[in-house]
């Protein structure tokens, strides 16, 4: 029984299933994807890759209406899985290892399907060779029988436990110390000049206000995002930065966050001096904009985890206080926008660990700089 037991596990095509699974999940860094009811079907995904989704079938297609409710099936899976990760292109893969002689193979829109019954007809695929075209070489093993199965099985386990190990540490809750400080400051800020009567010092020394800037006053870019008009203007403005403050800053780490903070601030503040005149602005809703920025795009790279939250949570507020903005009098709806784009940028130039590449970060850096520039030009030369 047990020689039979082995014979079945190592027959062609379960090798060659696990060779197919060693492949995508080591080399190419694919994740499997839990799904219920996927029968006889391997479900892999890396949105970050050109198939984004690719699919083992072991199972057998004897037909053309099995192969219809196979394509059927897919296609349902596919939209469910482009509604979590907010993904408008979902390329897949198919690769059917038992596919019946009298089965047409059609790949409609969005599905490449392939058929590969073994090893040398999936290497003579077309689009096998164009997308995966070190496939062949990797495929080749020195070990074969039980020893490749028992290699590959390991290499696996030991690849997911450090996948888990990297998203445990990315995730996991940390102390928000910045964004305890940064309340901190905003705090005091308001209750100092409300002690000591000097709320009207304070604002006039201390406000964004485009023609002092101008005039030299640069601090105030700065200095305007940490004062408020009222207790309530103060309230909810302390209670967002608390909520998602301490979520990117768990995320990102102290020193990015303040960086996503500051940087969204000055941007936030820069694009006010351009729309508003000679208005007064203060508040720190263009930081806090730019921290769901940042959380955006953060939450774009781990979109398997964070896609239903940042899709049907934070981008639907993001658009509500935006609508606000400009429908409320007396909210500086300019700095939102500008603090919000901010964040979102400078977040790519910092990274997203075990995410960002570094040509990406290179390139975040870069449109940041160009962002700010721009900005700068906008509101101390072209708009006086």
């Amino acid at each position: 029984m047990e020689e039979i037991a082995e014979e079945q596990l190592l027959d062609s095509k379960n090798m060659l299933v696990m060779k197919l699974l060693h492949y995508f999940i080591i080399d190419k860094n694919y994740n499997p994807i839990i799904l219920q009811g996927a029968e006889n079907e391997i479900w892999l995904e890396n949105l970050d890759e050109d198939y984004r989704i690719v699919r083992i079938v072991t199972g057998t297609i004897l037909n053309e209406e099995q192969f219809g409710f196979d394509i059927f099936k897919t296609k349902r899976i596919m939209k469910k899985i482009r509604n979590k990760t907010f993904s408008f292109n979902l390329k897949t893969l198919s690769i059917f290892l038992d596919l019946g002689d009298r089965v047409k193979l059609d790949s409609p829109k969005g599905i490449t399907c392939v058929s590969a019954p073994n090893e040398e007809d999936l290497q003579k695929n077309v689009a096998i060779k164009e997308s995966f075209p070190d496939m062949k070489d990797k495929l080749k093993y020195s070990e074969d029988g039980m020893q490749l199965f028992v290699k590959i099985t390991n290499d696996i386990n030991e690849h997911n436990l450090e996948d888990s190990e990297k998203v445990e540490k990315v995730f996991k809750p940390k102390y928000p110390m910045i964004t305890y400080i940064l309340i901190a400051l905003n705090v005091a800020m308001f209750f100092f000049p409300l002690i000591f009567n000097k709320q009207d010092y304070f604002l006039n020394k201390f406000c964004v206000y485009a023609p002092y800037i101008r005039n030299g006053e640069y601090y105030r870019l700065l200095t305007g995002t940490f004062l408020h008009a009222n207790i309530i203007h103060l309230l909810c403005n302390m209670y967002a930065l608390y909520i998602l403050g301490s979520q990117l800053e768990s995320f990102i780490g102290k020193i990015n966050f303040l960086c996503v903070y500051l940087f969204s601030a000055l941007t936030g503040s820069l694009l006010s001096m351009v729309f508003l005149g000679n208005g007064v602005s203060i508040g720190a809703s263009g930081a806090i904009f730019g921290v769901m920025g940042a959380i955006v795009y953060f939450g774009y790279h781990y979109r398997v985890y964070l896609g239903n939250v940042v899709r049907t949570n934070l981008i639907p507020i993001i658009i509500l206080n935006l609508a606000l903005g400009f429908l409320v009098n007396g909210i500086d709806n300019w700095a939102h926008i500008g603090g919000l784009i901010g964040g979102f940028l400078i977040n790519i130039g910092l990274g997203v660990k075990y995410k960002s590449s570094t040509f990406e970060k290179v390139n975040g850096y870069i449109i940041s700089l160009i962002y700010v520039s721009f900005l700068i030009f906008m509101a101390f030369i072209y708009v006086k």
